[in-house]
């Protein structure tokens, strides 16, 4: 890999790659903010960078050499959005169906961070070779191309969640659509990962 363009397209690949089930995340936290008003669009925004920050300094970590978390625990991340997803059911059966939109299963930046993390906890083994075979410079530019996808990516989400059919499904329904979300996503990482078939 050489060169300014090189670096850039691979950097755009390996973002696109890694992040298309980031964007239907993103997408229903967005829906919950217009639907409900939490979490507020701010705190989607600084929660996604935050969680991906995580991920790039993990990632450049290993890169080093820097075995922070072992291949085979990082799929337990995957709890994460399954605690999020069961709390926010277990608030939808105790408030009732017409209790006046969705719940939140990430209301604050922490969590929107949490569920960015466990959700894109499998782009550490991508994205830390990459960064192994690259320099210092070209690093730098793998970074910032990510923080400027991650724009990105939050307003394609709002953008997405911003039309009325939709977040008026999601009022009419997002009291058990959001939190199955993230239990599905938590589900999808774990069997990936294959934590639990190690347990048998």
């Amino acid at each position: 890999m050489s060169g300014l363009p090189a670096t850039t397209a691979t950097a755009v690949g390996v973002f696109a790659g890694t992040n298309v089930d980031d964007l239907v995340v993103l997408t229903v936290l967005f829906l919950a903010a217009r639907a409900a008003g939490r979490p507020a669009p701010w705190r989607i925004w600084a929660g996604q960078y935050l969680g991906i920050g995580v991920l790039v300094c993990v990632s450049v970590l290993a890169a080093l050499g820097l075995a922070l978390v072992p291949d085979r625990h990082v799929g337990w991340l995957g709890l994460v959005p399954i605690a999020l997803g069961v709390r926010g059911l277990v608030g939808a059966i105790r408030d009732g169906a017409d209790s006046g939109g969705p719940p939140v299963a990430a209301a604050g930046v922490l969590s929107v961070a949490g569920v960015t993390i466990a959700n894109g906890a499998d782009n550490i083994a991508v994205y830390t070779p990459v960064f192994r075979t690259l320099g210092a410079a070209d690093s730098a530019l793998v970074v910032a191309v990510f923080a400027a996808l991650v724009a990105v990516w939050c307003a394609a989400a709002a953008w997405l969640g911003g039309h009325r059919r939709v977040v008026a499904l999601v009022g009419r329904y997002g009291h058990w659509l959001v939190p199955l979300v993230f239990i599905a996503i938590g589900g999808v990482i774990l069997a990936q990962s294959g934590v639990v078939g190690r347990l048998f």
